[in-house]
């Protein structure tokens, strides 16, 4: 099966070829046709299964082969997310899918001015994606009007549901057109996202797609302790004493990527790092000097590397843990293929024990963990149990308090019947002399 196979058109296809996509996977072969043919769908679908590509490619076919121009301050289609981090992510890969349509993506979320959100929306926008609370904010501004809304997408509902956004979808839900396509996607179909699916979709069509969540066993890979700040340190430490002559590293963010490679050139090493702010020339430019061992250390975010493939990839370096896990899988899958051996080594700090523990639960093993001499961390990474889970460190014992009844005897307290406590010495008071004792003189 292709991917024309499926009934996408020209521009999209370039784009797929681009992004290095060969064959679809199982949620997108289910999915394309489906939404193409304008049935609302329910997917039981986690990250690692293809979802985002599933439903974005035929959302944007649809939009580009008809409705109306987008008018001022509506949206065409909306996607909403539970997370900022998951809103970028999701954003980026709509803006490379689209990067031969005439169609304009954007999107908004907490933590950031809304001032130049308002501003971008004024012209309106083809595809938004958004987190739920920040959407409400600028409906309720009037940033942003529905009237044109198409399509409703729902990524990530039960972490949606989970973060205690119920609220906020059920206004959303009662500002948004009768008349539109809804498409959930899942990890599971809980009572609760059954009963979200019930409000909001129409006759949907179900899927259900295992997460392709366990890694080749030509991979060895193993946790390093540090603390935080020792990372940048570290990794060079290791880059040094491993002789690495090519490995692609993943940073959490996009700040993350430009501070490594500074640093890694700073020291005369020949790094490169590509991320979504970098245009796309750029990032195409450092993969083909990363792909021809032109550069030695290539550090990308996760969606910077999506379709990267290279041949005999020797190691992956996990600088930042991944946010969500399946995404590990999809790092570490660069190296040992096609029954090549690989390693994947991952710089765990104390604050990412919780990704650490999603990871091991989701992959069904616990990594085993080393220390680097003089890099022994400060703050200590609590362990993990055979199932993923933290472990929390016992409590000390509260030590028994003494019962009353005692008494006092040099600063500590003895039991009354305590014949071995020694009795309180007796020492003499020295008596103060008196003065002026005699009878008192008046004055002249």
């Amino acid at each position: 099966m292709t991917f024309a196979s499926l009934g996408l058109i020209e521009p999209l296809l370039r784009s797929l070829e681009t992004l290095g996509y060969q064959t679809p996977t199982p949620v997108q072969a289910q999915a394309i046709p489906a939404v193409l043919a304008g049935r609302d769908l329910m997917a039981a679908a986690q990250t690692g299964t293809g979802k985002t590509a599933g439903f974005a490619l035929p959302l944007l076919q649809l939009l580009a082969m008809e409705g109306p121009k987008v008018a001022s301050n509506s949206v065409r289609a909306l996607i909403l997310v539970p997370t900022r981090e998951l809103a970028e992510q999701v954003h980026e890969a709509v803006r490379q899918y689209a990067e031969n349509l005439p169609l304009s993506t954007y999107a908004v979320y907490g933590g950031v001015s809304i001032n130049p959100q308002m501003m971008k929306l004024r012209k309106g926008v083809d595809v938004l994606v958004a987190t739920p609370g920040r959407l409400l904010d600028l409906y309720r501004q009037k940033a942003l009007k529905f009237n044109q809304l198409q399509t409703l997408i729902l990524d990530e509902a039960d972490r949606m549901l989970d973060l205690g956004f119920s609220e906020e979808l059920g206004n959303i839900y009662r500002v948004l057109p009768k008349q539109r396509q809804t498409l959930l996607f899942s990890a599971t179909f809980s009572d609760a996202i059954r009963l979200l699916a019930g409000q909001m979709l129409n006759d949907p069509l179900s899927i259900e797609v295992s997460p392709r969540n366990v890694a080749a066993n030509t991979v060895k890979q193993w946790v390093v302790t540090v603390d935080k700040k020792r990372k940048p340190e570290l990794f060079i430490h290791l880059l040094r004493k491993g002789k690495w002559k090519q490995v692609l590293v993943f940073a959490k963010t996009r700040n993350g990527v430009d501070a490594l490679v500074e640093k890694l050139q700073g020291l005369g090493v020949n790094a490169d790092g590509i991320h979504g702010d970098k245009p796309q020339a750029t990032r195409q430019r450092a993969l083909d000097r990363f792909k021809a061992s032109e550069v030695q250390i290539l550090v990308a975010t996760d969606v910077a590397a999506r379709g990267l493939d290279i041949e005999d990839l020797p190691l992956v370096v996990n600088f930042d843990l991944p946010i969500v896990a399946e995404d590990y899988i999809h790092r570490i899958g660069r190296t040992g293929r096609a029954g090549a051996t690989g390693q994947a080594i991952s710089l765990v700090c104390a604050d990412e024990v919780n990704l650490l523990s999603a990871i091991e639960t989701l992959t069904r093993q616990t990594l085993p963990r080393q220390m680097e001499h003089d890099f022994e961390p400060e703050h200590r990474v609590p362990d993990t149990d055979a199932s993923g889970q933290v472990v929390k460190k016992p409590k000390k014992p509260k030590k028994p308090k003494t019962s009353g009844g005692g008494k006092r005897n040099l600063g500590k307290w003895v039991e009354s019947g305590d014949a071995s406590a020694p009795e309180p010495s007796i020492k003499p008071v020295r008596k103060v002399p008196v003065f002026n004792t005699g009878p008192r003189k008046k004055k002249p």
